[in-house]
């Protein structure tokens, strides 16, 4: 195993299409976060992001994308932000991931959301479910699906559908919008959902806006930005912004006006999404993970992804392994524990509501 690493920036046309192929050869990787255009974006933002491309003799065999922290300390492309991650690479290639950690100048890998089966897996992790909306056998198969398995939600959502039209003015969904102005609107709402219950406000990161931005301008056939809107009258009700390959979307931003919240504006979205999605192509919505009551609802599967590090011993790893894995291990515990979950979302929400009240 020879490897080479790169910024984004450096990479050859050459070496862009072999990763293209490489992700595109196995449906394991048929993620945009998984793309290259991703990390090239992220790399134009990020100084920290490196590209280890993996070579067997002449040939490129894999491309490790993540980014190098002080200490040694790796973590994927915009970690915190990202649904899946990892190496992408051809069919079975054997690696020694600590090999790689030690060619790429890492003590520790962490990661919470990677995918299965990646040789960066180590011992050391825990797997979560990642709900999935499959489209491909098209959108009137998915809604005879959400009638036999979450009836009362979808008659309930066309019920207020019809509600808000006959209340509120005509509705109508735009999709892969290409205007910047719904962006800004939909990241707003976005930036009030995360003060509101208690969360850290991503969008007060410029580079963060920049990305989604930059990412929204990107229209090619193997990976685009997608926004799209539901909208009364003129005015915007809902929204959700993500990035997709050819055949996958991945749900990364949603939100919605909370004057609208009665009539459920964020289900309304996304069966307006999965519609227009199923039209342009796309097999399968990754809603990512994460416990929310609408990604029950919607689901008709899940995917798996893992949460955890790899680690070469070593002072760098110890110090790590201090500061990070018994807060994620509490973390851990009380997502899956329902009373303890509830609990913290409550106190979450709270806070929210007094830092507001501070603040205004």
């Amino acid at each position: 195993m020879q490897v080479t690493l790169a910024h984004p920036r450096e990479l050859g046309d050459a070496e862009i299409s072999r990763w293209r192929a490489l992700q595109e050869s196995d449906t394991a990787f048929d993620n945009p976060f998984l793309s290259p255009e991703f990390t090239l974006t992220v790399g134009e933002l990020r100084d920290a992001v490196r590209v280890a491309v993996i070579h067997d003799g002449p040939e490129i065999v894999g491309f490790f994308p993540f980014e190098r922290h002080p200490l040694g300390i790796g973590k994927p492309v915009a970690a915190g932000l990202t649904d899946a991650q990892g190496m992408i690479y051809a069919k079975d290639l054997e690696i020694d991931p600590f090999k790689l950690l030690r060619k790429c100048g890492l003590s520790v890998y962490e990661f919470d959301h990677l995918v299965i089966g990646q040789p960066l897996l180590g011992a050391t992790y825990e797997t979560y479910p990642s709900p999935v909306i499959d489209l491909s056998d098209g959108y009137g198969p998915y809604t005879e699906f959400l009638r036999a398995n979450s009836g009362k939600t979808y008659k309930t959502t066309l019920a207020k559908e019809r509600k808000l039209g006959r209340e509120a003015g005509e509705v109508r969904h735009e999709f892969a919008i290409t205007d910047p102005g719904p962006l800004h609107t939909l990241l707003n709402w976005k930036t009030d959902q995360y003060r509101r219950t208690g969360r850290t406000d991503r969008f007060s990161h410029r580079w963060i806006v920049e990305l989604v931005e930059r990412l929204q301008a990107t229209r090619g056939e193997s990976f685009a930005g997608v926004l799209d809107m539901v909208y009364v009258g003129d005015r915007p009700v809902a929204g959700h912004f993500g990035v997709r390959t050819r055949t996958t979307l991945a749900g990364w931003f949603p939100a919605y006006d909370t004057a609208f919240a009665k009539y459920s504006p964020g289900l309304i979205q996304h069966l307006a999404m999965a519609e227009k999605a199923a039209a342009a192509g796309i097999e399968l919505i990754d809603m990512g993970r994460g416990a929310k009551e609408y990604k029950e609802k919607l689901k008709t599967g899940e995917l798996t992804v893992a949460e955890g590090r790899l680690a070469r011993p070593g002072l760098p790893a110890g110090v790590h392994w201090m500061m990070r894995v018994p807060a994620r291990r509490a973390r851990a515990t009380v997502l899956a524990h329902p009373v303890l979950h509830r609990t913290a979302d409550k106190a979450l929400k709270t806070y929210g509501r007094l830092r507001a009240r501070m603040a205004g």
